[in-house]
């Protein structure tokens, strides 16, 4: 499959999980999308990102702000629902919650990001 044909499926199931978190009362805006190589290597080199190979490089990752009930929030806690829903979407569908997929806050916790890791 070509990369525009993933990023079509990746777009289409983030209207899905926009859908969802404001039938569930959270309010997005939008973070980063597309990421540069020049960007990539100044978070990787700050140790915001811990690699080089960042699906934001290939359009196939967002990150989001989120609100709930008017508040900004990065919580893990209260973004756990929108992870758990982003991987019922797409078997690539990774939430940068839970990079583990073993249902637990631990690691790297990157809690706004969403992506399809092809």
């Amino acid at each position: 499959m070509k990369l525009s044909e993933h990023q079509r499926i990746f777009t289409f199931n983030i209207s899905k999980l926009i859908n969802y978190a404001y039938m569930n009362d959270m309010e997005l805006t939008f973070g980063e999308a597309r990421r540069t190589n020049e960007q990539q290597l100044i978070y990787f080199q700050t140790g915001k990102s811990k690699t080089m190979r960042s699906n934001h490089l290939r359009a196939l990752a967002v990150d989001f702000n989120l609100f709930i009930k008017g508040e900004l929030t990065y919580k893990w806690e209260d973004v756990k629902l929108l992870g758990d829903y982003w991987e019922t979407l797409h078997p690539a569908n990774r939430w940068g919650g839970d990079w583990n997929k073993n249902d637990i806050k631990d690691g790297f916790i990157d809690a706004p990001h969403f992506e399809m890791n092809i």
